[in-house]
């Protein structure tokens, strides 16, 4: 009988906000596997270290922190190949995923890999999403808005057209994009409808306003909401 890879989504930071599911598929499995920089440690092991019993395989997946496509595939390949051997040999393997594994997760790439020749299941996570937007106490959106996701490396023109068809956007991914992306928004007009969150749910947590962020020093870790009609109002339920 071979192993079942899970994916679990361990949230955004704070390490109380791991369901109870994956919190009992972590403490269970004989093999982890989380992802980390070529050097220094890692986020997704960081946030579970208060809840690990010890004593398990862990594997790090180590990669470049870059853009190019070719290099990271090798990683995955490697990763695969390695995860694989212990599922062979009918080992359950835990794979941390940041946030949610399906949003934006690097879980998908082994996913693709693995998925037919070994049992899944994907357990999902709190978002970088909703996380932001509790941090900021403001809701992402409301009643019959629209909300887009929008990462940052898409080009200008591409940003400004979701953004003119949308009630509402998240626009992640920002680091080295973080300059281009606050300049787009002042030529939009929309700097006093955007409200900037890094780190949210850590320790290192900080809420400002656009007008306040220093672009250049923008983490990858950060997210820029924005609400074309204002701030998203509470909803009235008719009863």
């Amino acid at each position: 009988m071979t192993g079942t890879l899970y994916g679990l989504g361990i949230g955004p930071g704070d390490p109380e906000l791991i369901t109870l599911k994956a919190l009992r598929l972590l403490r269970a499995a004989p093999v982890l596997a989380w992802p980390a920089p070529e050097t220094g440690d890692s986020l997704a092991r960081g946030i579970v270290a208060p809840h690990l019993p010890g004593g398990q395989t862990e594997i790090a997946i180590r990669m470049p922190l870059t853009v190019e496509r070719f290099p990271a595939q090798n990683v995955y390949d490697r990763a695969a190949a390695e995860l694989g051997g212990h599922l062979a040999a009918g080992r359950d393997v835990a794979v941390l995923c940041e946030g949610d594994p399906f949003f934006y997760g690097s879980f998908m790439y082994l996913f693709g890999r693995l998925a037919e020749r070994f049992p899944v299941e994907v357990v999902p996570g709190v978002s970088s999403l909703t996380a932001c937007a509790a941090a900021l106490g403001h809701p992402l959106a409301a009643r019959n808005d629209v909300l887009t996701v929008i990462p940052a490396p898409l080009d200008d023109d591409a940003i400004a057209a979701r953004l003119a068809q949308t009630d509402a956007a998240a626009i992640l991914k920002l680091g080295r994009h973080g300059p281009r992306i606050v300049t787009l928004l002042q030529k939009l007009g929309l700097s006093d409808r955007a409200q900037y969150v890094e780190r949210a749910t850590m320790a290192t947590q900080r809420i400002l306003p656009l007008a306040a962020v220093d672009p250049a020093a923008i983490p990858y870790f950060a997210m820029i909401l924005v609400h074309r009609r204002g701030e998203a109002h509470a909803m009235e339920f008719e009863s």
